[in-house]
């Protein structure tokens, strides 16, 4: 068939291929003979009819098609909260009720005279004291609405439990501060800035001709320096405490992941600061906390700005736990508040700071 024969035959059968599903609005005709017997191939015969676009062109699938989201969600890392495992987190003091806090202290009084059958000299007696701690409360609140929470849903993110992870994380993560530094304005102490503690020592001057033990990063005080240093600490306690410590008895030492680094120090018979420890103080715990460590722009929560600090707290004099981390409230959930299409609940914790029963049992070095 000729080029007219191709056409009318085609407009004679489309209706029936578009009836049939086949829908073909730019084919014009059939090809017709004389097309068939050409030089040109079919393919390039048809590229010479295809007309200009009505669309872009393509370039690529739309990304979301090859984009998918991972089921394991990273968590940011903070620092550990290690305050309370120095001491030791043991029980829940009073509760949230309570503003001040009275911790009796009794202190055996009197004096001895000579026997004699009909002589009534001698007393005993005992002073009584009720220093008070104050009780801070601080609570965080959370809110999720019903969209936002759906579109994390979308995401692979539990987001309501993720809150409530976070707020309990983040009381937990002052609280943990309440035991190091206590809360300003309130009789309210942390283990270091207790106003009954000692003062700290100063650290012998080292070889290098600081007092240190590193130098930025490097490695400035020999094993024996570090050891001496740690003992000078002990000393001070043994000193204090008129003996009731002894160098076998329980206790820790506390100080920053940095100075840490110091016990595997070697002097020159190749032994470990901490293998001189282990022989010396056979019942020294060795704890870190970020706390411990001098106060910069990458440590806010450091103790000062003059460097690096270490501490020697013993476990119990005579029976009696020398200090301890207290808590009235760990988390208390409040009820949940419904909005119009939202949600909000307040969480509120309390802390006693910590409770310092003998200030005489710990010691501590600055500086180093």
């Amino acid at each position: 068939m000729d080029r007219q024969q191709a056409v009318t035959e085609w407009e004679r059968v489309r209706d029936q291929y578009e009836q049939a599903g086949l829908v073909m609005p730019g084919v014009r005709m059939f090809v017709p003979d004389e097309w068939k017997r050409s030089d040109r191939s079919i393919e390039s015969l048809a590229m010479d009819a295809v007309g200009p676009l009505s669309t872009d062109p393509n370039s690529a699938i739309p990304t979301i098609l090859t984009t998918a989201i991972d089921p394991d969600v990273i968590r940011i890392l903070f620092a550990p909260l290690q305050m309370a495992e120095i001491l030791g987190e043991e029980r829940k003091v009073g509760d949230w009720l309570e503003e001040t806090r009275l911790f009796p202290v009794v202190e055996d009084t009197g004096e001895v005279s000579s026997y004699g059958d009909y002589a009534n000299s001698g007393r005993a007696g005992i002073n009584f004291n009720y220093p008070a701690l104050q009780s801070y409360l601080f609570q965080i609140i959370m809110n999720y609405g019903e969209r936002e929470t759906a579109r994390a849903g979308l995401m692979r993110i539990n987001y309501v439990s993720d809150l409530s992870t976070a707020a309990a994380t983040m009381l937990n993560r002052f609280g943990n501060l309440s035991y190091a530094f206590g809360i300003s304005g309130l009789q309210n102490y942390g283990l270091l800035n207790n106003p009954y503690l000692s003062s700290f020592l100063t650290p012998a001057v080292k070889a290098w001709g600081g007092t240190t033990w590193f130098n930025g990063t490097t490695p400035a005080a020999t094993a024996n320096e570090v050891y001496n240093d740690i003992l000078a600490v002990v000393q001070k306690i043994i000193q204090q405490t008129n003996g009731a410590v002894e160098l076998d008895s329980p206790m820790t030492l506390a100080l920053s992941p940095q100075s840490q680094e110091a016990m595997i120090f070697a002097n020159s018979f190749g032994v470990y600061v901490k293998n001189l420890l282990k022989e010396g103080l056979p019942n020294l715990k060795i704890k870190t906390a970020v706390q411990y460590g001098a106060q910069t722009s990458a440590n806010s929560q450091g103790y000062s700005t003059i460097g690096n600090v270490m501490q020697i707290i013993v476990d119990k004099i005579d029976g009696q736990k020398v200090a301890y981390p207290a808590y009235n409230e760990k988390m208390r959930a409040h009820k949940i508040v419904p909005e119009l299409s939202s949600w909000k609940q307040k969480m509120t914790a309390g802390t006693w700071g910590t409770v310092m029963r003998m200030p005489l049992g710990v010691g501590g070095m600055i500086g180093i």
